[in-house]
C-alpha cells in the first residue's frame, strides 16, 4: 500500500531536496546548540531559511493534483530562494560585520528578497534568466564588502566555494543542460548542486562565524 501510494510527481527531484531538508533540520540544532552569543537568533534565521527552501521544494515536486495547486506551490518554491539567500547573509551581518552598516546591508538584503518574491508571485513565469540574474547578483553582492567583514580565510574559500557552486547550478538553470537521463537531467543536476553549495556555506557559518 505504502510504495502504491507513494508517488512523487519529481521523483528524483523530491529525493535531492527531500534529504536537503532532513539535513537543515539537523543543521539548526547543530547552529543553535553551538551558537549562544547575543546574536544567536541570526544563525536560527540563517537554520529556518534552510528548511524553508528544502522542505517547499520537496512538496513542490512531491505533490500531484490540479495546476492551480502545482503552480501556487511552484511561487512558494522559487520564492524561498530569496529567503534562503537573505537567510544566508543574516548571521555574517548580524556577527562580522560593523554594527550599523550590517543593519543597513541587512535591510537592503531582505529588501531585496521580499521585492523579489512580490514578483515571482506576481509573474510567475517571467523569463528564466531574469530571475536567475536577480539570484546572483543578490548572492555575490557581498564581495564588494568582504573587506568590511571580520572573518577568517577559511571562511572566505568556504563561502567563495558555495558561492561558485549555487552559479553552476543556476548556469544549468538557465541552459536547461545536461540531461543525462530522462528521469535524470539539468534539474536534478542543479538541485545537487544546490544542496552542496548550502553544504559550502552551512560549514563556513558554522565553523568560522
Amino acid at each position: 500500500m505504502i510504495t502504491r501510494t507513494f508517488n512523487p510527481r519529481d521523483y528524483w527531484s523530491f529525493w535531492t531536496h527531500f534529504i536537503g531538508a532532513v539535513l537543515a533540520v539537523f543543521s539548526a540544532f547543530l547552529l543553535m546548540f553551538f551558537h549562544t552569543s547575543e546574536h544567536s537568533w541570526s544563525f536560527l534565521v540563517f537554520a529556518l531559511s534552510l528548511i524553508a527552501l528544502y522542505s517547499c521544494s520537496s512538496i513542490y515536486h512531491y505533490v500531484r493534483g490540479p495546476e492551480s495547486r502545482v503552480q501556487r506551490l511552484r511561487k512558494l518554491d522559487h520564492s524561498m530562494i530569496y529567503v534562503l539567500i537573505a537567510g544566508t547573509y543574516t548571521p555574517v551581518l548580524a556577527n562580522c560585520m560593523d554594527a550599523d552598516k550590517g543593519r543597513i546591508w541587512l535591510i537592503a538584503v531582505w529588501g531585496v528578497a521580499i521585492v523579489g518574491i512580490i514578483l515571482k508571485v506576481c509573474w510567475l513565469n517571467g523569463p528564466r534568466w531574469l530571475y536567475t540574474s536577480l539570484y546572483l547578483i543578490m548572492g555575490w553582492a557581498i564581495v564588494f564588502q568582504i573587506g568590511s567583514l571580520t572573518v577568517s580565510t577559511d571562511f572566505v574559500y568556504w563561502l567563495a566555494a558555495g558561492g561558485i557552486l549555487y552559479s553552476v547550478g543556476a548556469v544549468m538553470y538557465i541552459v536547461k543542460k545536461p540531461n543525462i537521463f530522462a528521469t535524470f537531467g539539468f534539474h536534478e543536476i542543479f538541485h545537487i548542486f544546490i544542496l552542496l553549495g548550502s553544504l559550502c556555506h552551512f560549514l563556513a557559518i558554522f565553523l568560522y562565524v
